[in-house]
């Protein structure tokens, strides 16, 4: 099991979940973070940190978030390492409202 950012991080990228992570495994981009499945150690201090939500467990995933886990994997190969708090991006509040947070 690992834990996997979801399409809830879209638009908002809060890094409060870095914050926690005793291992370093989590990568962004523009738009979102992403958890490296190869370092997680699946401690699962980063689904309470998360303000919108959007970190679950892999096998908790609902049908149509299981494409979350192979997205989480391509996009940390491909993203660098974030280690340390960052602020939202724009909108970050209006979206965690539309999402009913």
């Amino acid at each position: 099991m690992t834990y996997v950012v979801t399409d809830q991080c879209t638009g908002c990228r809060y890094t409060e979940c870095v914050t926690v992570c005793p291992v370093e495994c989590f990568h962004l981009d523009d738009e979102m973070t992403y958890i490296d499945p190869e370092n997680c150690i699946d401690c699962g201090g980063c689904v309470p940190a998360c303000p919108v939500g959007a970190i679950q467990a892999s096998y908790l995933l609902a049908p149509e978030q299981q494409k979350w886990i192979e997205i989480n994997r391509r996009r940390a190969a491909e993203t660098p390492v974030i280690t340390s708090r960052l602020a939202p991006l724009p909108g970050a509040d209006e979206r965690k409202k539309a999402l009913g947070l």
